[in-house]
């Protein structure tokens, strides 16, 4: 492990092999070690190896916990301290980088990776890997205590309807229920704060979607992959390294309409592109879904008018819309035990000055209860008529 190595050779020995050209080898390190002055015994060799190779190849030392069964976020906080969460919340690991410089050589490579510049004059980045992983980070001293890297793995397991059940997310009462409305084409909105399960949730329900069926699923980040015979993905990209090339979701949205959709899907709903999918909800695009972050149901409307005022849409517009295209919204919450559950259906309301409230139709309580609210008669007839 590079924590077991003797005070500088690992630099020593990275400085040595950038001023001469060829490839990492054990030989070449061995004969850095010697010129160096320092013990050129197999297990050092090794050492320095291993540790100069992780540097340079996937994530450095952040690889392994990259690996972990059910690993969703792997977080680091300066280079003393590196969190991960496996679906229980924030755990503290062993992994420490020697300096700052290591955790922002290693930001700058990730980044450089995808085509994104990570230096002073630009000093975050957002990207995705290869691999699918989200990747963010914001170089010291913007961040403090350091560099700050925040990485989002994608699920390897996809999760059907029937395993959310068993993982604790859904009851039988609410599997039913999501069957229903994925069955009769309603527009519906996956809300929740971050980790609350909305992807995977989203994805669950899209599988369940008729073969004949084609989804066309528009996302900034590659996150939705629904287990469907007939999907077809539109990915955001950011700007390259000169500033140029950048394709935002509501232009994606835009091309999406025009690709016949039986179902339009907004993976995230987070800019202008609330306008776009409220407008084909609102002209014959049945079925179309999408996630949004809010705290609460009550709060999408007000999150909702809020992205569509940014996006040029007045206040009574945006709530008409929201009102005629969306049928319900799933709210999904994270409990303090780490399980993520449905919390509520809610279906959307005008009061008399023509704002959105919503309604619950339905309540899902920690304890399997489940609530019936003011409008679950409204829900009611909105699936007989769709059926």
């Amino acid at each position: 492990m590079t924590a077991d190595l003797p005070a500088g050779v690992l630099e020593a020995v990275r400085d040595d092999l950038v001023s001469r050209a060829g490839d990492l080898t054990p030989h070449r390190v061995a004969e850095a070690l010697r010129r160096a002055g320092r013990p050129v015994g197999d297990a050092t060799v090794l050492a320095v190896h291993d540790a100069l190779r992780r540097d340079v190849l996937g994530a450095g030392p952040l690889e392994p916990l990259l690996r972990l069964p059910g690993v969703t976020d792997v977080l680091v906080n300066g280079p003393g301290a590196v969190h991960v969460d496996r679906g229980d919340g924030l755990e503290a690991t062993d992994v420490r980088f020697p300096d700052d410089e290591a955790v922002r050589r290693l930001a700058q490579r990730l980044a450089a990776t995808a085509g994104r510049r990570l230096d002073d004059a630009s000093p975050y980045a957002d990207v995705r890997l290869a691999d699918g992983t989200r990747f963010h980070a914001v170089l010291a001293p913007v961040a403090r205590p350091g560099t700050v890297l925040s990485l989002r793995v994608p699920s390897a397991r996809q999760f059907t309807v029937t395993g959310l059940v068993g993982a604790g997310m859904l009851g039988p009462g609410a599997a039913r229920l999501l069957a229903a409305v994925v069955a009769a084409r309603l527009a519906f909105l996956v809300s929740g704060g971050t980790g609350s399960g909305k992807t995977t949730l989203l994805a669950a329900l899209l599988a369940t979607v008729p073969d004949e069926e084609r989804l066309v699923v528009v996302e900034d980040a590659s996150e939705l992959r629904p287990d469907h015979p007939h999907v077809v993905g539109l990915e955001g990209r950011p700007a390259n390294i000169e500033g140029a090339g950048a394709i935002d979701v509501r232009t994606l949205v835009r091309q999406a309409l025009r690709m016949r959709p039986d179902r339009l899907v907004v993976g995230e709903v987070r800019g202008g592109e609330v306008v776009d999918l409220l407008a084909a909800l609102n002209t014959g695009h049945e079925g179309g879904c999408g996630t949004l972050h809010a705290n609460s149901a009550a709060d999408v409307p007000a999150r909702v008018e809020a992205l569509a005022l940014a996006a040029g849409l007045g206040r009574h517009a945006a709530h008409s819309q929201l009102a005629s295209g969306v049928d319900l919204v799933l709210h999904l919450v994270r409990d303090r035990d780490g399980t993520r559950r449905l919390r509520e259906v809610a279906v959307p309301a005008r009061d008399e000055g023509g704002l959105v409230r919503m309604e619950t139709a339905v309540r899902f309580e920690a304890d399997g209860r489940e609530v019936t609210g003011p409008a679950a008669a409204r829900l009611e007839r909105a699936l007989a008529d769709a059926s």
